[in-house]
């Protein structure tokens, strides 16, 4: 054996590392170009005829607007943690916008639809958006975090107030798990097909 075989094992391994690294990052990027593709494409005010009383919210609402259903019927708990998270952002200049909150079932019901026509089949489709069974935004257990400052805020000090990023490709999503304060957010799955939630 030569002393270069492990210097190439090892070289094979860090570019096998950054390889991986880049395409998780390009994933991600994806991810939120078509999210916010897919968003724009069904106008808020009128998605199917479902308006913000279904939990459409508009343009530059914050996690403190209480007159918006997508925002006020949030578990209190989550939206507690997200109003300290936020409070404690904005001394860094960073305001946590809400894209998605609180959804009725007939609102997810029409983005899952969309979806479906948007990706071409029900696989690729649940990907993104979850059946109105399932998803967390129905039960007022999610929320969709607008802006990039706010998720990279949020992806650093959001264990801290037990915000957690849920999926890899959505790192918009964010849930309520308090354990995180003491022990950290629980590992991403890769997207919303490989929760166990979204398989009942």
């Amino acid at each position: 054996m030569t002393v270069s075989q492990p210097t190439r094992r090892t070289s094979s391994r860090a570019r096998s590392t950054i390889r991986a690294a880049f395409l998780l990052a390009n994933v991600a990027i994806i991810g939120v170009f078509i999210h916010q593709t897919m968003a724009t494409s069904i106008p808020t005010a009128n998605r199917g005829g479902l308006g913000e009383a279904d939990g459409a919210v508009p343009d530059g609402v914050t996690v403190f607007d209480d007159k918006v259903p997508g925002v006020v019927n949030l578990n209190p708990d989550l939206l507690g943690a997200l109003r300290r998270a936020a409070t404690a952002a904005a001394q860094d200049g960073v305001v946590f916008y809400v894209n998605s909150g609180w959804r009725s079932p007939a609102y997810q019901a029409e983005l899952l639809s969309q979806a479906v026509k948007k990706y071409g089949s029900t696989e690729e489709a649940a990907r993104w958006v979850a059946t109105p069974q399932n998803s967390p935004h129905v039960q007022g257990q999610a929320i969709d975090i607008g802006r990039s400052d706010a998720t990279a805020w949020l992806s650093e000090h959001g264990a801290v107030y037990g915000l957690c990023q849920i999926y890899d490709n959505e790192p918009w999503h964010y849930e309520l798990r308090p354990e995180a304060a003491r022990h950290g957010c629980p590992p991403r799955y890769a997207d919303p097909t490989h929760d166990p939630r979204m398989q009942r």
